[in-house]
């Protein structure tokens, strides 16, 4: 954040979204603003686009992305065009930059975005469509907005993309779901295909392209519910697992907030981790885990469940938690009692930080009455009893009670 000066900063970079209409979509200032940079940043494609415009030096997006960032950075104070697709703040170059350049140093100029035009041609209202990128990014993201009538409208990578999208929803139950290909949209190759994903054979698709779902369900559809404590049988697990209604109240104690990290020490299924991180698009989670089978095992679990971005951490703690980025919120549920665990989450946690341990051993609940004495914050049994055959009747059956601490570490 040290790049960021004050918005009382001359703008000398200026960021212009561009669509398929090359010049023809853009207003007098935009392509004065073009004709007259020294230097203009883009894709090949943008600048082919522009080529009747562009006066000055052009300079094609490097790999990796950030050391065409460095190199914008490098000539602040002096004029610079970025072309950008669309909207350059809708999951475009205007966000990565703006990281470095102030507002108040930027001039943008934007054009519709993909997602603006599909529900132009749809006739959608965009606020009540999930519009999400799977440009560059795993496909399985989309899992958790399969519901069944949602739309949908999804930003692909490439002319692969659409075939993908179906393939998926038709192997979890969604083949039924309407899915439109809206091609080049803007531009004299624009083209618009209706199919649904069960008998989808579309050829010939456009790279730029974007899909949008309305979603069907059918009965056996594998649907991701919103609350927390999943059905324990959407997770793959060994019995290494933090049960249902145990996982509903522990993700209650951790109580996520925007943008904030959990740690998921000894995670097992990953389960705790990947309700975290379906809490809201915002959160991240670290799981970390001694056993390579179970490790896998979570890994799986993500992509399954939508969110194939939970980190993993293969190794024991303590030493596995050496190095990694300061938690807002720790949760134990495996490994607690082992030497030295406690203390490095607890030495680790952000002030203000809520950790959340969950003890079904002797050892480790002594460990935790032990902590609660010293330290304060809240102590809790948890006994969940299920229904279960007793002969030819039935009767409860008690699953193993665990006791949850749950402590807030002091602000500095």
């Amino acid at each position: 954040m040290s790049d960021l000066p004050s918005r009382s900063e001359k703008p000398w970079l200026t960021i212009i979204g561009i669509g398929e209409d090359g010049p023809d979509g853009l207003g007098e200032e935009a392509k004065r603003l073009i004709t007259g940079a020294p230097v203009v940043y883009g894709g090949a494609r943008h600048h082919a686009l522009m080529d009747g415009l562009i006066s000055g030096e052009r300079r094609v997006w490097q790999s990796p992305f950030e050391r065409s960032v460095e190199d914008i950075v490098a000539h602040r104070g002096t004029p610079v065009v970025v072309l950008a697709s669309g909207d350059p703040f809708l999951y475009g170059v205007g966000a990565t930059l703006s990281r470095r350049i102030g507002a108040g140093e930027m001039r943008v100029i934007p054009a519709p975005s993909a997602f603006t035009l599909a529900a132009s041609r749809l006739g959608w209202p965009l606020q009540d469509a999930a519009a999400i990128s799977l440009h560059g990014r795993p496909v399985e993201l989309i899992l958790p907005h399969l519901h069944d009538g949602r739309r949908i409208i999804a930003l692909t990578s490439d002319e692969n993309g659409p075939a993908a999208i179906a393939a998926l929803l038709t192997g979890i139950g969604f083949g039924r779901s309407r899915l439109t290909v809206l091609e080049a949209l803007g531009g004299e190759r624009e083209r618009v295909r209706t199919v649904t994903a069960a008998e989808f054979a579309l050829e010939g698709i456009d790279p730029l392209n974007v899909c949008a779902i309305e979603v069907v369900a059918d009965k056996a559809a594998r649907i991701i519910s919103f609350a927390s404590g999943l059905d324990d049988a959407l997770f793959e697990h060994d019995g290494q697992i933090t049960k249902r209604e145990i996982r509903a109240v522990t993700l209650s104690a951790l109580a996520p907030r925007h943008g904030e990290l959990l740690w998921d020490i000894g995670t097992g299924s990953g389960s705790v981790g990947i309700e975290w991180i379906l809490s809201d698009p915002s959160l991240k989670a670290i799981a970390i885990e001694q056993s390579p089978e179970r490790a896998a095992r979570a890994a799986r679990n993500a992509t399954a469940l939508g969110v194939p971005h939970l980190a993993l951490v293969e190794g024991a703690a303590p030493a596995a938690l050496a190095g990694l980025p300061e938690p807002d919120a720790i949760f134990i549920g495996g490994g607690g009692s082992e030497p030295g665990v406690l203390e490095a989450a607890i030495a680790a946690l952000k002030p203000g930080g809520r950790l959340v341990a969950n003890a079904v051993t002797l050892e480790m609940e002594a460990l935790l009455l032990s902590e609660y004495a010293k330290r304060g914050g809240s102590l809790a049994r948890l006994d969940i009893s299920r229904a279960a055959p007793v002969g030819t009747m039935s009767g409860w059956r008690p699953a193993m009670p665990v006791t949850q601490w749950r402590w807030i570490k002091d602000q500095e």
